[in-house]
C-alpha cells in the first residue's frame, strides 16, 4: 500500500508539473524565439525505445522468475517495485514537460539532473536490472550472455568501474566538469554534448549507487558498509559545496540561460540560485537516506552468534543426576 500510494503521489506530481508548464508557456513573450511555445511532453525516438526495452525486459525476466518458484518472491516483488519507481522517474526526467522546460529554466535543468543521479539511479541499481534482464531471454541466449559477462574483456573494465574509489572519482568529475560554466555552455548549444552530459551523470551515478547498495557479504560486510558510508558522506559534502557555490554567486554563471529565463519572467539569478538549493538541500538529503540505508542493512546482517550472550556450561551433579533418572522412569 505505500508503495501505491507513493505511485499516486507521484502522478499528482506530474500532473501538477503539467499545469505549471502550460501557465508559463502563457507568460512566454510572442517575439522571443529561444523559448518553446509550449512546454508539453517530448518523445525523441531513441528515448521511448530505451524506456520500453528497459522495463519490457525487466517485466519479462521478472515474469520468469516468478514462474520458476516461491523462494525469494517478496524481495523481488520489492525490487520490481523500487525499478518501476525508478524508471518512472525517467520518464518524468526525459519526457514529460520538465524536459523541455528545464531548456528554458536553470532550475529546472538542475531538478533534472537530481532526478537523474538521487531519485532513479538508487532505485533501479536497488532494483537490481542485469540479473532480471538476463531471465528474459531464451535458455541458450542466456547461457551464452552469461559466459560472455564472464570473459575478461568484460569483468576486467566492470570490477575496475564499479571499484569504490573509481565510481566515486567518476561520479565527482562528471558533476564538476559539467558544471563549469564552459562545458555547461557547450551542452546548452549542441544537443549532441547535451546528450553526452546526461548519459554522463546517469551512467555515473548508477555506477556510484552500485557501489553503495551491490549486494553484501554474509558475515555483515563491515568494510563495505564503511566504503560505501564514506562515498555518501564526501559525495554530500562536495554536491553541496557546489550547490552552495551556485547559490551563493553574485553573478549569473551561464549567460546562455538569460534570454529564456527573463522571457518567462524570472530573475536569471535568483533562477540559479534556486537552482543551487535544489542541489544543496534536497541532494544532501537524499545522500543523508542512502547512509541511513546502509548503516541499518549492516545492523541487519551482523552475525547473530556475536549478539548472543556465552552462557558458562554447568557440570551435572550426582544429586541432580538421581533425580533426572528418577523422572524419566
Amino acid at each position: 500500500m505505500a508503495a501505491f500510494r507513493l505511485l499516486i503521489r507521484i502522478v499528482a506530481g506530474l500532473a501538477a508539473l503539467s499545469c505549471a508548464s502550460a501557465a508559463c508557456a502563457h507568460a512566454v513573450e510572442p517575439g522571443a524565439s529561444s523559448v518553446h511555445e509550449s512546454f508539453g511532453w517530448t518523445f525523441e525516438p531513441w528515448v521511448v525505445v530505451c524506456l520500453a526495452l528497459s522495463i519490457g525486459l525487466y517485466l519479462a525476466g521478472y515474469a520468469q522468475l516468478r514462474v520458476r518458484g516461491a523462494r525469494g518472491r517478496h524481495d523481488r516483488a520489492m525490487r520490481l517495485v523500487s525499478f518501476v519507481i525508478g524508471w518512472i522517474a525517467l520518464v518524468i526526467a526525459l519526457v514529460s514537460p520538465l524536459h523541455t522546460l528545464s531548456e528554458a529554466l536553470f532550475s529546472a535543468h538542475m531538478l533534472q539532473h537530481e532526478i537523474f543521479m538521487l531519485v532513479a539511479a538508487p532505485l533501479l541499481v536497488i532494483g537490481r536490472p542485469l540479473a532480471v534482464w538476463l531471465w528474459a531471454f531464451p535458455p541458450r541466449a542466456r547461457q551464452r550472455i552469461s559466459a560472455a559477462t564472464r570473459s575478461a574483456w568484460i569483468n576486467t573494465p566492470w570490477r575496475w568501474l564499479t571499484a569504490p574509489a573509481v565510481a566515486w572519482a567518476l561520479h565527482a568529475a562528471a558533476l564538476w566538469c559539467w558544471h563549469a560554466p564552459r562545458f555547461f555552455e557547450a551542452a546548452l548549444a549542441n544537443d549532441g554534448i547535451h546528450t553526452l552530459q546526461h548519459a554522463s551523470f546517469l551512467g555515473t551515478a548508477l555506477l556510484f549507487w552500485w557501489t553503495v547498495f551491490r549486494p553484501a557479504a554474509q558475515d555483515g560486510s563491515r568494510a563495505h558498509s564503511a566504503h560505501a558510508m564514506l562515498s555518501l558522506f564526501t559525495t554530500m559534502v562536495h554536491t553541496g559545496a557546489l550547490g552552495a557555490l551556485l547559490t551563493l554567486a553574485p553573478e549569473v554563471w551561464y549567460p546562455s540561460c538569460i534570454e529564456s529565463t527573463l522571457a518567462l519572467g524570472f530573475d536569471p539569478l535568483q533562477d540559479q540560485q534556486l537552482g543551487g538549493l535544489v542541489m544543496w538541500v534536497p541532494g544532501g538529503l537524499a545522500y543523508l537516506v542512502g547512509g541511513l540505508l546502509v548503516g541499518a542493512r549492516w545492523l541487519a546482517r551482523r552475525p547473530a552468534q556475536g549478539l548472543r550472550p556465552v552462557m558458562p556450561a554447568v557440570r551435572p551433579t550426582a544429586s541432580s543426576a538421581r533425580l533426572r533418572a528418577h523422572e524419566e522412569s
